[in-house]
């Protein structure tokens, strides 16, 4: 049940996070970048492939088109998700680690570690006991 929990927590958190992300592209990023290029807006960028005849006030045929800019700006998305979600993992791995580590006395030691040392600590001391004796 805990991890099932978890799971559905970080789907919430993930699908919150992707919309923080989306808004931070499109109104953060982006729009100094479409000034510095002047005025190049990333998500309108298609490759035309027929263009679009107007009859009457009618497209006919309907304009084809590659839309390439919607593609980098996702792209852009993925990158900037993908990389925090890469910072995250480090700094909880190397929390794991220093806590995992019983010779490190800055942080404190979790009661399973603890117990588990103790526990490897008297088992040396009793194979040592035991080859004493032969």
């Amino acid at each position: 049940k805990g991890n099932m929990i978890d799971i559905a927590i970080g789907v919430i958190i993930g699908a919150a996070f992707s919309k923080v992300v989306d808004v931070l592209v499109k109104q953060i990023l982006l729009p100094p970048l479409s000034l510095l290029t002047s005025g190049f807006n990333l998500q309108n960028k298609k490759l035309v492939l027929r263009e679009a005849v107007m009859v009457k006030g009618v497209a006919h045929p309907e304009e084809v088109a590659i839309g390439y800019g919607q593609l980098l700006q996702v792209s852009v998305d993925f990158l900037i998700v993908s990389l925090t979600i890469f910072v995250v993992v480090q700094f909880m791995n190397r929390l794991k680690n220093r806590a995992d580590d019983v010779h490190d006395t800055t942080v404190k030691t979790p009661k399973d570690i603890e117990l588990l040392t103790r526990v490897a600590n008297l088992l040396e001391k009793q194979n040592e006991l035991l080859q004493n004796k032969k």
